[in-house]
């Protein structure tokens, strides 16, 4: 009996430890070895028709080029368990209802339950408009193109899929990020007669050597967090990385921004660019109150497109050489729903607006006011309450948070210093387009995060409840 129970021990120590080692044991006590595949695609997602709307800015655009291409970059990845599918979009943003449809269609041609589908928009403000922003409206041509491609983009990443073996490590690029939300002297911040906020004291960009300029109200998140593929050979096969830099500008439309030259410039630097099966991908990390201008320096900064690519990049390879692969590892993924309310424009606000929009009816808004009295208006049309769609991925023992919010760095970070894996990070705009979401003490200050649009109008609470959300979908996946 003791002997028995002896080689009952031995058993249940060796089962254990092939399953830590990626192994499984099957019934017929042979050890065979777990498969992890992935496989990665990017798809052209560039307009075929212009003239195309563009959003992104205070009022609506138009462009009549391309200038470089966009894509949605797509990564499946398998465990032979779970099949999860991770895609960066060159979009300023992408309403839920249109990356809902996305994955259905995904869903029919692989399989990937739609849960198991992480989407998100670079945040470039210079490609073709899918939701309606501020002054600028929806480019409908191109929002009926937009979700077929991005499907066809995770189909042919599923059927690229391969024997694969992954790692990750996380780099830091201080350069590129700085807060630009600043406190001002009392009386100095510019208002807004129909965004909802009274005697704001915060605003954005003061600018180099303002006197009237007290303190940034956040600091900034350098992390560049890099998750590597490699087939099971070496060779590289796919790169997902994220920083917090809401975007850079210096180019005209339609344009993928910075995002597509860092993709480009890592391929360089691991030598991958002559791979065809290779693709890169950047996500936006938590870039709520980030821009690359650090107002606290003295003189102006100059930078270019291609240098702070070079510079996210360098970052990016600094922490690909520390990378340690494995052959296997569990893919874990949850969703949830949150709902928030909505701050509502009151009845004499509406009221308002609707007076102060007939002196230029018959066209778009031209300027702040009437930017803001035709926010108020549509937003009264809207329903009190938003529901918001929540994420948390496990790649072994590495964490994704993802927010369909522009999150400020602070949240990113809290989320960061409470999460159960060790290395955790925060991708924003993803699976839909909710708004601005500064913490609840900033609301008070007011500034253009706080004022009411489409793009910024959740309750105070809302960011206590989503990092709330997000912490309790890792916890969840942790398991």
């Amino acid at each position: 009996m003791r002997i028995r129970i002896v080689f009952t021990c031995l058993a249940l120590c060796l089962a254990a430890a092939s399953l830590a080692s990626g192994q499984e044991q099957p019934a017929g006590g042979q050890i065979k070895a777990k498969v992890f595949r992935a496989g990665a695609y990017a798809i052209n997602i560039s307009p075929l028709k212009f003239p195309v709307i563009i959003n992104g800015g205070m009022t609506e655009r138009t462009a009549d080029k391309l200038n470089d291409p966009l894509h949605a970059r797509c990564l499946v990845l398998d465990d032979g368990a779970t099949q999860i599918a991770m895609v960066v979009v060159d979009s300023c943003m992408v309403p839920r209802h249109l990356l809902d449809e996305a994955k259905e269609l995904a869903q029919q041609a692989t399989g990937i339950p739609t849960n198991r589908m992480l989407i998100s928009a670079t945040h470039t403000h210079t490609a073709p408009s899918v939701h309606g922003c501020l002054g600028s409206d929806a480019d409908e041509e191109y929002a009926r193109f937009l979700p077929p491609q991005i499907a066809k983009g995770i189909a042919e990443a599923h059927q690229r899929l391969q024997p694969a073996r992954i790692g990750w490590a996380v780099g830091r690029d201080e350069k590129n990020v700085a807060c630009r939300h600043w406190l001002m002297k009392p009386g100095v911040a510019p208002t807004n007669p129909f965004g909802g906020t009274r005697d704001d004291t915060v605003m954005m960009h003061p600018g180099h050597n303002n006197p009237n300029a007290i303190i940034a109200t956040g600091r900034p998140d350098p992390a560049v967090p890099v998750i590597s593929i490699q087939t099971t050979s070496g060779e590289p096969l796919a790169i997902y990385s994220a920083y917090s830099l809401h975007y850079v500008g210096k180019t005209q439309p339609v344009s993928a921004d910075y995002f597509a030259l860092f993709c480009d410039e890592i391929s360089r630097q691991i030598k991958a660019d002559a791979n065809p099966s290779f693709m890169a991908a950047l996500a936006n990390a938590t870039s709520g109150d980030m821009w690359l201008m650090d107002y606290t320096d003295m003189a102006r900064r100059e930078y270019t497109l291609e240098g702070v690519a070079q510079d996210v990049a360098a970052a990016a390879y600094e922490a690909y050489g520390r990378i340690e692969y494995r052959d296997w590892v569990p893919l874990a993924m949850e969703e949830s729903l949150l709902t928030v309310g909505v701050r509502m424009p009151s009845d004499e606000e509406v009221a308002k607006a609707q007076e102060y929009m007939k002196t230029f009816e018959g066209r778009k808004p031209k300027d702040v006011p009437e930017v803001y009295a035709r926010e108020t208006v549509l937003l009264s049309q809207m329903p009190p309450t938003r529901e918001l769609k929540l994420q948390a991925i496990r790649i072994g023992e590495l964490g994704i948070g993802t927010i369909p919010n522009e999150i400020y760095a602070s949240t990113g970070l809290f989320i960061k210093k409470h999460s159960p894996f060790k290395t955790t990070f925060v991708v924003e705009l993803a699976n839909g387009c909710e708004g601005y979401i500064p913490p609840p003490e900033l609301h008070p200050l007011g500034g253009y995060t706080c004022w009411r649009a489409r793009t910024a109008c959740l309750e105070p609470q809302a960011e206590r409840k989503i990092r709330a959300g997000v912490l309790a979908l890792l916890e969840k996946v942790s398991q």
